[in-house]
């Protein structure tokens, strides 16, 4: 395991939130956060450990286990078919250069893809060759799990499995979070948040947590997103909810409303 996701040194957790943003006002007791590092934050959920890397991609590391969600591969071409404004073609490349990266930086054996993860039924199915044995090859010798999505119902002319939702105690995968359900990781709605810098206002994909659940980004490379302060997750997210911002140096902050 590369120390850079599981072996950082031990922190306080409340000192590692801090060295992340100084500039907010924390809980007093932050229990769910356990460490950060260069490229993850580690929280806990349910009992479980898991690292939010900076890719938008969680890991679980005492099941070897990593989840994406929404990788919307073939969108360029969905576009292309519907005389749609056009998106650089590159897209799906690109998308699957980065979960490659992922999978040789932490050894996975078990893949989750959480729902749409292609665009729609037809960009599955009218993948390109080479793409499909880029995909077979990072399934080679892994458990590799698509759940179903709002946009595809799971390729299942690939290999791996295919199910409506996966419970993994104490943890369960699904596409869509559920209001009342606890334990739970999902995407959907490609949440990120705003971000302000010296020089302007940005938006960066990012992870939502509380002490129910977490809302992954989407992996997907131009998948767009829905801010953190819509009304969409005022009935799925506790008022203390966190967010941790993607990117080479992922920060912790406060969900911005």
């Amino acid at each position: 395991m590369h120390d850079g996701v599981d072996g950082v040194g031990a922190h306080s957790p409340r000192m590692c939130i801090l060295s992340f943003c100084p500039l907010f006002l924390l809980p007093a007791d932050p229990f769910w956060v356990t460490n950060t590092c260069m490229n993850g934050v580690k929280f806990s959920l349910a009992g479980a450990q898991l690292t939010a890397l900076g890719s938008g991609a969680l890991w679980w590391a005492e099941k070897r286990l990593l989840c994406v969600s929404d990788l919307h591969l073939g969108k360029a071409s969905r576009l292309a078919r519907n005389n749609a404004p056009p998106l650089p073609p590159h897209e799906t490349r690109d998308t699957l250069i980065r979960l490659e990266n992922d999978l040789n930086h932490t050894s996975a054996a078990t893949v989750i893809c959480l729902g749409d993860s292609f665009d729609d039924k037809e960009a599955a199915q009218n993948l390109p060759e080479d793409e499909r044995l880029w995909i077979t090859r990072l399934q080679a010798g892994r458990r590799w799990v698509w759940i179903e999505g709002s946009h595809d119902p799971g390729p299942v002319q690939l290999g791996g499995s295919h199910l409506a939702e996966l419970p993994l105690p104490p943890l369960t995968f699904r596409h869509i979070a559920q209001p009342g359900k606890s334990g739970e990781i999902s995407g959907h709605f490609h949440p990120k948040v705003k971000v302000q810098t010296r020089l302007r206002t940005i938006s960066r994909p990012a992870f939502l947590f509380d002490s129910d659940r977490v809302i992954l980004p989407a992996f997907g490379t131009y998948t767009g997103g829905l801010h953190s302060n819509d009304t969409a997750f005022a009935s799925i997210m506790r008022h203390d909810a966190m967010a941790i911002i993607t990117g080479q140096t992922p920060r912790i902050v406060p969900m911005p409303r």
